[in-house]
């Protein structure tokens, strides 16, 4: 993903968030606050694809579409989550990591 998608990705967000329309415009001045330059063509191709698309259905169905997801709440909720998260993820990659083969498996060592 290149930087104009990604700082568009979360103007969009921004603007949805706060209840404000999604235009180029908007998403352009949003960026230039932020003092973040993008190609020219990324406000509008991403303003278009909030005329056809509810961001928010968009995000509910990304989050797994079960009850509706606000986009302020959705980072609140990962950061008091990741704690929680944390230690099954590191149980997971344990399980993963095949053991590491010692020299004695070989059948010689490197000290003989």
């Amino acid at each position: 993903m290149s930087i104009g998608e990604t700082a568009c990705s979360y103007a969009l967000l921004i603007l949805e968030d706060d209840k404000i329309p999604a235009t180029a415009d908007n998403i352009t001045t949003l960026l230039k606050s932020a003092k973040v330059e993008v190609e020219s063509f990324w406000p509008s191709l991403f303003a278009k694809l909030a005329e056809k698309k509810n961001i928010r259905d968009l995000i509910s169905s990304a989050a797994g579409g079960g009850a509706p997801v606000t986009v302020a709440a959705a980072p609140v909720a990962a950061a008091g989550g990741a704690a929680a998260a944390a230690a099954p993820a590191a149980e997971e990659k344990k399980k993963e990591e095949p053991a590491e083969e010692s020299d004695d498996d070989m059948g010689f060592s490197l000290f003989d």
